[in-house]
């Protein structure tokens, strides 16, 4: 993991196409504004985890009926 030190309205760039600025700083909170081209998904890590979540899921589910119906 990289950790850089930030200060307001100071930012990152990610893969050249991605820039996190810090936009707010209140006691231990800190708001960050993220500008990304389209297609680039951006997710709180706890709303990503239970997307993922969500698709193994749906995988071990939906995909062990569907190999049953094509198994006979």
């Amino acid at each position: 993991m990289l950790a850089l030190s930030r200060k307001k309205n100071e930012a990152l760039v990610i893969n050249n196409n991605v820039e996190v600025t810090v936009l707010e700083i209140k006691g231990e909170q800190v708001k960050l504004g993220i500008s990304a081209p389209r297609e680039v998904p951006v997710y709180r890590k706890e709303v990503y985890v239970q997307i993922q979540d969500a698709n193994k899921e749906a995988v071990n589910v939906d995909g062990m009926e569907a190999l049953k119906g094509l198994l006979g």
